[in-house]
Parts: structure tokens; C-alpha cells; sequence
């Protein structure tokens, strides 16, 4: 194995080259958790259009099996922290961070994003009996620092290895390894190993009751989720003649629609569920992932058209702090109707849910935007 191939003497400029379409990227992504999906909602209640219809569909998880788009938001947020890594790690080396500072700063961030995870499900309520420990933000900081380990300790061809043989092992233990009383390959909400694991050693609350969809053992395949964007930091950051940047996009699009086939092609035995976060839903979200990001790449980095973009960025730059503090800290629906509700009662029915959801993503978004312009992110 090798360590992480990062020379002082690169040059600062790519070092330090900031992905413009890496936050916009994240910000529409946590767009559709932030108000998005309320206006979808909207759009399909008052217009009736099938379209809408199906669109308002695909903003809510799918129960078991299957993929729908709102399934996209957790993997996609884990696979852009991964496609940042190869820049952070390389800025902080540039700047003269040792391998141990990196390793604790790693470090640090999973004991605060676990932290923060808790925060969000109401650790402070004391009510340990009722408290679910395991966390989306507490998934992100775990499997995030082991891509960290992986990648600050291997070269890119050993990553591909912890790719593929994380995605494999966990695909063989959860198939052929049996449970107490259902037996090996049962993959409901009861049957699962993954459940089976949950319910013997984590404390408190469950999710699901039998299972917790951030649980222990489908933690490992989430680390693939996180290296594939790693793999996808590594590419952006080449420096190969041949290779310029609309290559670029179009090779991370045509590798996003090779991981969605294989993905679908592992479908058949090893069904796609983000609740179990299956081998197959990793390469199936990640293949989306890849999409997205080399679209964006294309539209904001390489062609400079990033106006539009600015609106997405705003929501990117604070996404963790948007995260925790809506609906928990701040009422956001309480805001909006202080300023709207009489616009609101005054207004047509077909009008009303419009006036409801842009009112909560103009409440959410202003507020963002005066912490963009304050300088103030909340860095994890």
C-alpha cells in the first residue's frame, strides 16, 4: 500500500482550485429537504397534471424495495463529502498539516458529526430509553473518516479494491449468513442481518423498530458511497493533456450511467433498498450521483455559466446548519405565516399552497443568505 500521493510542490492554484458546482451541487441537493418538496407538493395538488403527480411521487422515500428521487438526498450528500476530499486533504497538506493532524481533524469531525446527529434526535430530552442513537449525520462522519483512513493510507488503485470488497462482503454476510429464526437471505425488515445486528446491540430507539436504516452493518457498504466520490475528486483533480474539462464531465457521466446499469443489473439478486443500503442501491445512487455531478461540473465549472447556480449555493455553503436547525430549532412554517398569513386568507384556494411552500423557501433561503453574507458557515 501507499500513502496519498500529494506533492508540496503542486501547484497551489490546483490545490486550492475551488469546485463551484461542488456546492451548488449540495445546495440542490438540500433544496428538496428544505422546501423543495413542499412546492412539488403544491404544483401537484393544484394542477391536477399527472407529471406533478408522479414528480410529488418520487419526493418521499420508497418503504422497502426500489428507488425513488428523495432516496437520492442521503447518499448524495456522503458522495460529494467524498468528491471534496482529494482538495481539502491536499489544501491542508499543501499548508504544512502533517498525516497525524489530518488523522485528527478526521477524527474530530466524526465525534462531532455523531454528536450533532444526536443533537438532531433529541439527546438533550435526557429520555434515553427513547433515544435513537444512530443518526444521518452520524452515518456521514463514520463512513466519511474511514474513506479518510482509506484514502490517506492507499494509492487509487487499492481504493477501487476497498471499493469493490466493502460493496462484496457485505453483499455475501448479508445473503449467506443466517439469522436466529428466519435463516440466511432474508431480506425483509425483520429477517435482515442488518436488523438482527441492530436490534442485539444498539441502545434505545430504533427507527424502524426492528431495524435502524443508519444501523451497524449497512454502515459498511456507505464507505463505497463515500469512496466512489473520492474517486470522483481524484479525476477532477488529474492533470492529464488529453483530458480536458468537457472530457471530464462527459467520462463522469458516462461512468454515473455504467454504476447505474450495474447497479441495476445487481438488482436482480441483491435488491435496491436505501434502508438496508444495499451494494446495488450504492452503485445505483452513486451512478446518479456521478450524473448530476458531471452536468453540473459541465455547466458551472467548465462552460462559467453559474448565476443561475447562486441560488443552490447559498443552501450548499450552510447544508449542515440548515439540516439541524429546521423544524427543530426554528419554525420555519411559524415565520412564514407571521409575514403571510394574512396575504394568505385573502388569497384564491388554488393560490394558497404556492403562497405556502415559496413563502417557506424564501423564510429558509433569506436566512441562509444572511449567513452567507456574514461570513458565517458552520464548518464540520
Amino acid at each position: 500500500m501507499k500513502p496519498m500521493e500529494t506533492e508540496k510542490s503542486e501547484n497551489s492554484q490546483k490545490t486550492n482550485e475551488r469546485l463551484y458546482s461542488l456546492d451548488a451541487l449540495r445546495g440542490f441537493d438540500m433544496f428538496w429537504i428544505a422546501g423543495g418538496q413542499k412546492l412539488i407538493f403544491a404544483f401537484a395538488t393544484v394542477t391536477g397534471w399527472p407529471f406533478f403527480a408522479w414528480l410529488n411521487g418520487q419526493m418521499h422515500h420508497v418503504v422497502w424495495n426500489g428507488f425513488a428521487f428523495y432516496d437520492m438526498i442521503f447518499p448524495l450528500f456522503l458522495f460529494l463529502s467524498g468528491v471534496s476530499m482529494p482538495y481539502s486533504f491536499a489544501a491542508r497538506y499543501l499548508r504544512g498539516d502533517t498525516k497525524r493532524q489530518i488523522y485528527q481533524h478526521a477524527l474530530k469531525r466524526m465525534i462531532i458529526l455523531i454528536f450533532l446527529g444526536m443533537i438532531v434526535n433529541r439527546v438533550l430530552d435526557l429520555d434515553f430509553e427513547n433515544i435513537r442513537f444512530v443518526s444521518v449525520l452520524g452515518r456521514i462522519g463514520v463512513a466519511w473518516f474511514f474513506a479518510a483512513v482509506i484514502f490517506l493510507n492507499t494509492n487509487i488503485k487499492w481504493q477501487v479494491l476497498w471499493f469493490w470488497g466493502l460493496l462484496l462482503f457485505y453483499c455475501l454476510v448479508m445473503l449467506f449468513i443466517p439469522v436466529p429464526g428466519y435463516g440466511a437471505g432474508i431480506l425483509t425488515p425483520e429477517g435482515n442481518l442488518s436488523g438482527y445486528i441492530d436490534r442485539q446491540l444498539l441502545p434505545g430507539k430504533l427507527y424502524m423498530e426492528v431495524m435502524d436504516p443508519e444501523g451497524i452493518l449497512s454502515t459498511i457498504p456507505s464507505i463505497s458511497t463515500a469512496l466512489l466520490g473520492v474517486f470522483a475528486g481524484h479525476f477532477l483533480r488529474s492533470e492529464i493533456k488529453w483530458l480536458n474539462g468537457l472530457r471530464k464531465a462527459l467520462f463522469i457521466i458516462a461512468g454515473g450511467l455504467l454504476s447505474i446499469l450495474l447497479g441495476w443489473l445487481w438488482n436482480a439478486f441483491f435488491p435496491i433498498n436505501k434502508n438496508l443500503w444495499t451494494s446495488s442501491f450504492v452503485l445505483f445512487a452513486g451512478g446518479w450521483s456521478l450524473v448530476m455531478l458531471g452536468i453540473f461540473y459541465l455547466i458551472i465549472d467548465i462552460w462559467k455559466c453559474r448565476r443561475w447556480s447562486f441560488f443552490f449555493t447559498v443552501f450548499g455553503m450552510n447544508s449542515i446548519t440548515i439540516y439541524i436547525i429546521q423544524n427543530k430549532i426554528i419554525k420555519f412554517d411559524v415565520v412564514r405565516d407571521f409575514f403571510l398569513k394574512g396575504i394568505s386568507d385573502i388569497s384564491p384556494e388554488y393560490i394558497k399552497p404556492f403562497i405556502g411552500s415559496i413563502g417557506y423557501i424564501t423564510c429558509v433561503w433569506l436566512f441562509l443568505y444572511i449567513l452567507y453574507r456574514k461570513r458565517i458557515f458552520l464548518k464540520v
